[in-house]
């Protein structure tokens, strides 16, 4: 199986899980400094020693690179994660927005293309296609067209390339939107580490819409358990245009200061909260129904948010007592 984003928080999860299974994981990654390479290069420490794991350090806008991996794998399965994530910065770095989730998933489905016999292809795109203009819960049927950020036009945009390389060349596809993945070696940028981070240190917690925001919060081992599902089971695809896309999260949307709330148990004191505007490209509430994958794919989210919680806050008081001093 050929990995991409293979030291990122999800692509890191799965490649162990996949591992501890006994799957042989070629992973890459350009560790890049989107942010800290240094937790990148902590999950490549964590998956390096596992027998099954090759790692390649590789821009997936590298294109011929990327080709000839794959051409030298031949893989059954491409996963690909890769990607800048984040809604915030992808307004103030465009063009690292563009490079990573247009050209980089461009050159993905080139490389599964060309290949004899085509990959599955399963590739991660986001709750936040769905913009400002879809009802609650979220549903696949939805239009999708009113993105509130360039990240969400992106990962949208990916779609799209995806289904035209199902029309074209029959390239067997799965598309999953995530939602709100939290948990252990997480990334600093989301709202669990952020949060985690300030109550440790003593420092105020910004709440956006003055915490009048709603998130599907999915630990990240119910993610791993949803792609597993979709890249290692058999698929009913349809056959002119082999291409699904699923929402895949808790299905349990809970309200932030409800977050904030199981955050202060589990690290034993009080946040210092501080009421702040809603943030350009930000959406008041995320929700998926999940019936579809439930009903093609077994998938149940089995990890509640309590017991989620507490194990990132375990891991994040191990390896940060003090916090870290993330930015806001």
């Amino acid at each position: 199986m050929v990995l991409t984003g293979a030291a990122g928080f999800i692509g890191f999860h799965l490649a162990r899980r996949l591992l501890s299974e006994g799957a042989r994981v070629v992973g890459i990654d350009n560790l890049n400094a989107s942010y800290d390479p240094a937790l990148k290069r902590a999950r490549l420490a964590e998956l390096s020693p596992l027998p099954g794991f090759a790692f390649h350090a590789l821009d997936i806008t590298d294109a011929t690179a990327l080709a000839d991996l794959v051409r030298r794998e031949a893989p059954e399965v491409v996963i690909h994660l890769a990607a800048q994530a984040g809604v915030r910065q992808s307004i103030d770095r465009p063009f690292d927005y563009a490079g990573s989730n247009l050209l980089g998933h461009l050159a993905v489905l080139e490389a599964c293309r060309h290949l004899r016999p085509m990959p599955r292809l399963v590739y991660a795109s986001s709750s936040s296609v769905y913009g400002t203009g879809a009802a609650l819960p979220f549903r696949e049927s939805d239009a999708a067209d009113r993105p509130a950020s360039l990240y969400a036009a992106t990962k949208r945009s990916g779609e799209l390339m995806s289904d035209s390389y199902a029309h074209l060349f029959g390239l067997p596809q799965v598309g999953l939107r995530f939602f709100t993945v939290y948990g252990p070696w997480g990334r600093p940028d989301m709202a669990a580490w952020r949060f985690a981070d300030r109550i440790l240190a003593g420092r105020p917690v910004p709440l956006f819409n003055g915490g009048d925001l709603r998130r599907d919060f999915t630990y990240v081992d119910d993610i791993v358990a949803g792609l597993l599902s979709v890249a290692m089971e058999p698929l009913r695809l349809p056959e002119e245009r082999p291409h699904r896309i699923y929402n895949l999260g808790s299905g349990r949307p809970v309200a932030l200061t409800d977050f904030i709330e199981l955050l202060e148990r589990a690290i034993g004191r009080p946040a210092i909260r501080a009421p702040e505007p809603m943030q350009p490209g930000d959406v008041r509430a995320t929700a998926a129904d999940i019936s579809a994958l439930a009903r093609d794919h077994g998938y149940r989210p089995s990890v509640s948010l309590e017991v989620g919680v507490g194990r990132f806050i375990d891991w994040f008081k191990a390896r940060y007592p003090h916090g870290v001093h993330s930015p806001p």
